[in-house]
């Protein structure tokens, strides 16, 4: 899948006011000095590298769910196009503003921002190991997101990634004597989670040494599970009680078995050391780029302490992925722990 643009809304509006510090970019543009591509570069450039949390999507039938993974962008905690702009098509319903992540740089700056997300998404050895399902669906997983970030001329100044949630169905090929003992398989499955995601992430660190300007990476843990089921449990409730709420609650399982409430118990403890491991990560790898004076590399819990308990953030489809007051809770986490990425690239002024 094609990574997806995105201008700050009132971008050219920001930089042609005087006080701007964009502005003498914007007057060179202007007089025709730099073209635009130039002038566009030059602006701040955030990305985002994750899978379907960090999308505006929800799983029905087959070729809907396929037909959304090529249509349906930036409805999410980090984009929200909001209302469509003057001649286009009307929404028939509408639909809430999500106050994103961009919708809050906005406020602070132009930008540019680029989402590198997908449906199943993993963190993985190689692309060659995607499924024909996934292939379909466009899916790139960690490994070929960082592909596509290195490829561009322009090398994002803020990266935000948000995988790994598909990394922890652990019941989904398990033997069937390992259901009821998974300890080594839940071992097993986190120490290859950490290899992949070091080795990737090591791969982006590299290369955002080599830039001439200061990068900061936040890397997310994963969402806050053990409230989340909460969530997913009233919804359960909720659909036994009339069968029209959810329609597409049970079609979860065909896709994410560990879902099933047999195995969410391990999978909250997966998750819990998922994100163990993405601390030690980062660590570890900050430890060897101490040298590095242009990169910045954090660990954010945010997500994983954010409350997903109610229902109502869940999408009313499928029951299992965020609706759209679930990726306002996920935007208000997230970005309440960017301060300090924002003050090192220069977005912010230094706090006192």
């Amino acid at each position: 899948m094609r990574s997806a643009r995105f201008l700050s809304a009132k971008l050219f509006e920001q930089i042609a006011d005087p006080t701007s510090r964009y502005n003498s970019d914007y007057l060179a543009y202007r007089k025709g000095e730099i073209t635009r591509a130039e002038l566009i570069a030059r602006l701040p450039h955030v990305a985002l590298l994750g899978d379907s949390v960090c999308m505006g999507i929800y799983i029905s039938s087959a070729w809907s769910t396929f037909w959304r993974a090529h249509t349906r962008r930036r409805r999410n905690w980090f984009l929200d196009a909001g209302s469509p702009r003057p001649g286009s098509p009307r929404r028939i319903r509408p639909v809430a503003d999500i106050r994103s992540v961009s919708k809050r740089l906005e406020e602070i700056t132009p930008f540019v921002a680029f989402e590198y997300t997908g449906i199943g998404a993993l963190v993985d050895h190689d692309e060659s190991g995607l499924s024909f399902f996934r292939r379909l669906l466009g899916t790139r997983n960690f490994s070929g997101q960082i592909s596509q970030v290195l490829r561009r001329r322009r090398f994002p100044d803020l990266i935000l990634i948000s995988i790994g949630h598909n990394n922890i169905d652990w019941a989904w090929r398990c033997p069937p004597d390992e259901l009821n003992a998974p300890e080594q398989r839940l071992k097993n499955q986190s120490q290859y989670f950490r290899q992949n995601y070091a080795r990737e992430l090591g791969r982006l660190l590299r290369s955002a040494r080599n830039q001439k300007h200061r990068v900061s990476v936040v890397a997310f843990g994963l969402i806050n599970f053990e409230s989340y089921f909460k969530g997913r449990e009233s919804a359960e409730r909720l659909r036994q009680s009339d069968r029209r709420l959810y329609p597409h609650l049970e079609t979860t399982y065909e896709y994410f078995i560990s879902f099933h409430p047999d195995y969410r118990r391990d999978l909250i403890r997966l998750a819990s050391m998922v994100n163990e491991d993405l601390r030690a990560t980062v660590e570890a790898l900050n430890s060897e780029i101490e040298d590095a004076g242009n990169i910045q590399l954090r660990y954010s819990h945010t997500l994983a302490t954010a409350d997903l308990s109610r229902a109502e953030l869940l999408h009313p489809i499928d029951g299992w992925h965020a609706s759209a007051e679930g990726h306002k809770v996920l935007a208000e986490a997230a970005f309440s722990d960017l301060g300090p990425s924002l003050e090192f690239v220069g977005i912010n002024p230094p706090s006192n």
